[in-house]
């Protein structure tokens, strides 16, 4: 399993603007990509499939910007994953052998784990600042 880089660009963006929820101005993409060292080609894309997928807004124009679409701690990381990815461990389906059916479920019972693990994580988890910005998994 690899992690992408796109996944791990939104969830930045994500924390970056959990700051600013509730706020005016809203952040335009260049102060997005310049406090997360994100290039602007790129975070455009990434931007645009988060507001695709409902987890951020925007507004055009000079008083435009980005926005969450919802509180920093009802965005999780696992709607983070689903927006980027689509999934969150592609599992194959059952193959035929001995092993299959039991090396499927131990995979399955991975994927529900994960799901579960990432469902407790949220964008407000992921923000700086906050004193406690260590993870211990």
């Amino acid at each position: 399993m690899k992690l992408s880089l796109k996944v791990e660009y939104a969830c930045q963006v994500l924390a970056q603007l959990g700051h600013s929820f509730g706020k005016m101005p809203l952040p335009h993409i260049e102060e997005l990509a310049k406090a997360e060292a994100v290039p602007v080609n790129y975070l455009i894309q990434i931007l645009n499939e988060l507001r695709t997928n409902g987890l951020i807004v925007s507004k055009r124009g000079k008083q435009g910007g980005y926005a969450l679409s919802r509180e920093p701690k009802e965005i999780t990381l696992y709607d983070v994953l689903i927006a980027m990815e689509g999934c969150l461990l592609a599992i194959p389906p059952v193959g035929k052998g001995a092993s299959a059916a039991r090396t499927h479920a131990v995979w399955e019972s991975i994927s529900g784990e994960l799901e579960k693990k990432t469902r407790e994580i949220t964008i407000r988890d992921l923000m700086s600042g906050d004193g406690e910005d260590m993870w211990y998994i």
